[in-house]
């Protein structure tokens, strides 16, 4: 467990309440091997409310699974987000299961173990904060960068479910060219493809 903080000091008391309601969530999934845990301040008066954001990230050997939610403090933050990091870990365990009569269908493991999911340790992150430096508009401040296997838009949406982002740039294997697929108003998804 990393528990990191930006522009934020984090007392020891939280860091063993963190990894007291994370040792709950091992049991969806006994390969998770990290959770990342960050914690952000956002300064602004006006947003008081919801100005404390805890953001955390379970590490595994299947697809990587995160939420976020923000509070008017790190404790109520650190529930919520722990409430949906669940419902997700819970969804990717039900997944697993085979819900048919006497047909077995293919299991998740062995229908994605063709694609090689990208490997956690080789995602770079470099983060462009400063302690002293002001948030400036228009400024590049976090670069992400994921090795990319081919894989299908179902492949694509079921990771973007995961990962509880609006959208998801993948390596389309049909076209095999980039591609997003993106939520849209009404529960449905879009996709873009680029010719």
């Amino acid at each position: 467990m990393v528990v990191g903080g930006r522009n934020v000091e984090i007392p020891d008391h939280f860091r063993v309440y963190v990894s007291q309601k994370l040792a709950r969530l091992e049991r969806f999934d006994p390969t998770i091997y990290r959770f990342d845990v960050e914690l952000e301040h956002e300064p602004n008066r006006r947003q008081k409310k919801s100005c404390q954001r805890v953001e955390i990230t379970a590490r595994g050997k299947g697809p990587v699974v995160r939420a976020e939610a923000c509070g008017d403090s790190f404790y109520a933050s650190f529930e919520s987000v722990t409430a949906k990091l669940e419902s997700r870990l819970r969804r990717v365990k039900d997944r697993r299961r085979i819900h048919r009569g006497s047909k077995t269908p293919v299991s998740v493991a062995e229908a994605t173990a063709p694609l090689a999911l990208p490997d956690a340790d080789r995602a770079e992150e470099t983060d462009g904060y400063d302690v002293g430096d002001e948030h400036l508009p228009g400024r590049i401040v976090r670069t992400k960068v994921h090795p990319a296997e081919p894989m299908t838009v179902d492949d694509a949406l079921y990771e973007m479910e995961l990962v509880g982002h609006d959208f998801f740039l993948f390596h389309d294997k049909e076209t095999d060219r980039p591609s997003v697929v993106y939520r849209r108003h009404a529960f449905d998804y879009g996709l873009i493809r680029l010719e």
